[in-house]
Parts: C-alpha cells; sequence; structure tokens
C-alpha cells in the first residue's frame, strides 16, 4: 500500500462509528495527557459511568454518523464485547468495518477494496477493551455535567497521539447515547445512537470476517 493511500484510509475510518482512524503514523510520541480535575462527585459519576460501560456485553443500535465536513451517514452497529464489532452503513454507502480478534477490517464495495489494521491502533479502543478502567490505561481530561447527561473525554494514557473520544450518556437511566471521535488528523465524527438495545442475542456469524470478494471473485 503505498503511503498515499495509507493517508486516504485515515481519513475514511475516521468518519466510520467507533472504528475511527487508522494508520496514523507516529513521528514523536505527545506529551502525557493532562486528567481533568474532579471533585468527589465527579469522581464519583466516573467510577459509576466506568461500571456501566463494562456491564455492557453486547449491544445493537441503529445509529447516525455526522462528520466535520458535513456529511451525514446512518446504519446498524453491533457490539460484542471484547474485542467485537461489525458496523453496517445504509445505502448508498458502500462500506462495511468489521472487529474481530485485534483486527478492523475494512471492506468498501464500490472499489472492491479491502483495508485493515490493529484495533489497538485507533480510537476504537475504549468500547472494545475489556476491562474499560477510567483511571489507568484511559485518562479522563474533560467532564460535564448538564441537563440530565454526563459527558467524558477519554485519551488513551500511554498514546495520547490516537486521539481523543468524547462519550455521552444519559443518567436517568444511566445509559450511552453518543460519542464523538477525534482522531490525529484532527477529524471529527459523532455518532448518536437511536433505540439502543443492550445485552441482547447477537448472531456470532456477524463478528466473523469473510473477505467479500472471495465469492465475488472464485
Amino acid at each position: 500500500m503505498t503511503r498515499d493511500a495509507k493517508f486516504l484510509l485515515t481519513r475514511r475510518v475516521a468518519l466510520l462509528a467507533a472504528a475511527a482512524a487508522a494508520f496514523v503514523p507516529r513521528f514523536a510520541r505527545a506529551a502525557p495527557p493532562r486528567p481533568a480535575t474532579l471533585d468527589p462527585a465527579a469522581r464519583d459519576d466516573v467510577t459509576r459511568v466506568q461500571q456501566y460501560l463494562n456491564g455492557i456485553r453486547t449491544m445493537q443500535s441503529r445509529f447516525e454518523q455526522v462528520a466535520d465536513n458535513g456529511s451525514v451517514a446512518s446504519g446498524t452497529i453491533y457490539l460484542e464485547r471484547p474485542g467485537r464489532m461489525r458496523i453496517v452503513y445504509d445505502p448508498p454507502s458502500p462500506i462495511l468495518i468489521v472487529a474481530t480478534e485485534g483486527q478492523i477490517y475494512y471492506y468498501d464495495s464500490r472499489l472492491d477494496q479491502v483495508s485493515r489494521t490493529y484495533a489497538n491502533d485507533t480510537p476504537a479502543w475504549f468500547l472494545l477493551r475489556d476491562p474499560i478502567t477510567l483511571n489507568g490505561d484511559i485518562t479522563v481530561t474533560r467532564f460535564q455535567r448538564a441537563a440530565d447527561t454526563l459527558r467524558l473525554t477519554l485519551v488513551e494514557t500511554d498514546n495520547p497521539d490516537l486521539g481523543q473520544v468524547t462519550v455521552v450518556l444519559t443518567e436517568k437511566p444511566l445509559e450511552l447515547r453518543q460519542w464523538t471521535v477525534l482522531d490525529a488528523q484532527r477529524t471529527q465524527v459523532t455518532v448518536t445512537l437511536e433505540n439502543p438495545q443492550f445485552d441482547v442475542a447477537l448472531d456470532p456469524n456477524l463478528f466473523y470476517w469473510t473477505d467479500p470478494r472471495s465469492s465475488a471473485h472464485p
């Protein structure tokens, strides 16, 4: 893959829900992230959010995605923690994303191309890892409470150059409703969940990767 192709892939994957950025060159390590200053009530809320996120084992939801260039897409996301995710975009988008066994596969049916990267090298870590710890390998750099919602900005402590994820949860009940990814290229995309269903039975075949080109071109 050429350097130009890698850059294009970075731009694309950053616009794809929790899969986010890929192939981000690391020429220099960023400074350690600065933790948010939390009062006792905020620390309790962060602990509640951590427990809630770790309690999510599966999720299925429709979503709407808005990119910073104004483009809008929708689709369905399937999640099985740890480490498995499938994002299916509605037509006319040609994109399919599957995360499994530490890899993220990106298929563009229009170009008939498959690209692959490691899940640990993308901001998708916040959904896929197990356990989720918000006071160690993840740093909470900003915390806000407003209008019965909690908003936390998360950065991987040892790899802040990967970008950041801001998650939004309702408080009553505590429920994940939205996240915004800002990748290393400063590309931003916001994903809003529509009627998410948690801890539902999902077909294991959703998370098996089979190269679509294999069946199309025997």
